[in-house]
């Protein structure tokens, strides 16, 4: 069990919130519980909201209306230039067929993240 993540569920919907450092992660299936979240927080402590979730410990995070995308081309595109890579072709990645990540097209509409400090 992770003592960082909070879980709460209000009239069926949930509201998650992961603690890293100085850093706050949250998200909901209900916009109303990361508003009423967000605004406690404020009242609370001394915190400031950077809004939706871009970047987290080096990882982009892309929110599009029905997928979250979570990426590190900013990391890569980095590292290649630092060793002088950026003019060299791309490689396919080594990944399994049966890798086992699917789409999962009968989900729930996903959460929408967000982040504070």
């Amino acid at each position: 069990m992770d003592a960082t993540l909070f879980t709460r569920e209000v009239d069926g919907y949930l509201l998650i919130v992961q603690i890293y450092v100085d850093d706050i992660i949250f998200g909901s299936t209900n916009d109303t519980l990361c508003k009423d979240f967000e605004r406690v927080m404020k009242l609370k402590f001394e915190m400031s909201s950077l809004g939706e979730m871009k970047f987290f410990l080096g990882l982009q995070v892309d929110q599009m209306p029905e997928e979250i995308f979570i990426h590190q081309t900013k990391y890569v595109n980095d590292v290649l230039e630092n060793f002088s890579m950026t003019g060299t072709s791309p490689m396919s990645t080594p990944l399994a067929l049966n890798h086992g990540i699917h789409p999962d097209p009968t989900g729930e509409k996903l959460m929408r993240l967000c982040t504070s400090q």
